[in-house]
């Protein structure tokens, strides 16, 4: 069953999370991931969007998006991150 993950990011070094922008393509597809929505602008319809960007992944399973994100090549791209943002991520099966 196809799993999500579900990202919330807030950026305070734009220059930096560049570095882990162009990380992150391979690891993902690495795990046979694909980026379904990647920092789009977020409209609020009802309630309240207070982050700079939204990603959201596609796996082929949950277990696949948790070994992509505990993997040695996401890892070093997650180093860069943290430095960079602030974020909430969220994996979720369909």
């Amino acid at each position: 069953m196809p799993a999500y993950v579900i990202v919330e990011i807030d950026i305070h070094d734009p220059e930096l999370y560049e570095e882990y922008k162009k990380l992150t393509p391979e690891s993902i597809s690495d795990f046979g991931g694909k980026f379904v929505i990647r920092g789009n602008p977020v409209k609020v319809l009802e309630g309240e969007w207070n982050h700079d960007r939204f990603v959201m992944l596609e796996f082929k399973d949950k277990v696949t998006a948790e070994n992509w994100y505990y993997s040695e090549k996401y890892t070093k791209a997650r180093k860069i991150r943290l430095k960079a943002s602030k974020a909430n991520f969220f994996v979720i099966e369909s």
